[in-house]
């Protein structure tokens, strides 16, 4: 398998993914700092954590890796003054983005690309900044997606990633064929593969990255994804009206990813630096 076609789930109307995301439509893990924190709130401090880590100021250039809704590159680009390119293979998100760089004049900092990163052409150190957020696991071939990230980037450029990952490999072997496991996998996204963190290490190091930070954000997953599922109750009936058996299909899905924080998956964030 080359690439992973998870247009299934991504290129859905993008009215769901607004019934139960936070208002940018961000969707991986947000940054809590308190107990009165809102899910918008801690997605705004999770973009500016990112933000941090990369080391993002006015003029720099950033490609993000399976952009999603484009919150991460609108966020980039109005807070921070960078110039933001995101790759998606879902044509529905790319229409979203667009009217949103049209509707705030953001068309000089702002573009996307249609398609995988394995396939499609990136100028050689164009890039001072790479992001790949909740994106790595619909990878197949790991070695290759750091290897076209270290490409794209200038000498000390930097590189983050935030995943899902299986604790340890016994907890791989042991979870991922079961049929709650398959269900998020195939039913939802159409192709994913958790990795453990170590396997994401190794493929930056193998890629020539040096490892500058790791952090554990799997107690911020767990609280984003509660704050998730009080959207999906919302908004049940409006879920429904869409497609028939959404909520509690989308309930069953994220239930499932919850329940495993901490025994069986763990979610990090990896800072890595292209030295040379």
């Amino acid at each position: 398998m080359a690439v992973a076609d998870t247009n299934v789930h991504y290129d859905l109307d993008p009215e769901i993914f607004g019934l139960y995301l936070d208002p940018m439509r961000k969707y991986s893990s947000g940054l809590y700092t308190s107990p009165e924190d809102t899910l918008e709130q801690a997605q705004r401090t999770k973009l500016r954590f990112v933000a941090e880590r990369v080391n993002l100021g006015p003029g720099k250039r950033l490609l993000d890796i399976g952009s999603g809704w484009g919150s991460l590159i609108l966020f980039m680009a109005q807070e921070f003054g960078a110039k933001t390119v995101g790759i998606s293979p879902a044509p529905n998100q790319h229409a979203y983005i667009h009217e949103l760089v049209r509707e705030r004049g953001l068309e000089d900092l702002v573009s996307t690309r249609v398609g995988h990163i394995e396939e499609l052409e990136i100028e050689p150190r164009s890039f001072d900044a790479v992001t790949m957020l909740g994106s790595i696991v619909h990878m197949p071939d790991l070695g290759a997606a750091f290897a076209r990230a270290h490409a794209a980037l200038r000498t000390k450029g930097m590189l983050y990633v935030s995943e899902s990952c299986y604790r340890n490999a016994a907890k791989r072997a042991e979870f991922g064929e079961l049929d709650s496991s398959a269900f998020v996998r195939d039913a939802i996204f159409g192709w994913g593969d958790m990795r453990p963190l170590s396997e994401l290490v190794r493929g930056a190091e193998d890629a020539g990255f040096s490892v500058v930070a790791v952090d554990d954000l799997t107690d911020h997953y767990h609280r984003t994804i509660e704050d998730w599922l009080a959207n999906v109750a919302r908004s049940a009936e409006r879920l429904d009206e869409i497609e028939a058996g959404l909520a509690d299909k989308l309930t069953r899905y994220l239930r499932t990813a919850n329940a495993g924080w901490g025994f069986t998956t763990k979610h990090y964030a990896l800072t890595c630096a292209k030295r040379r």
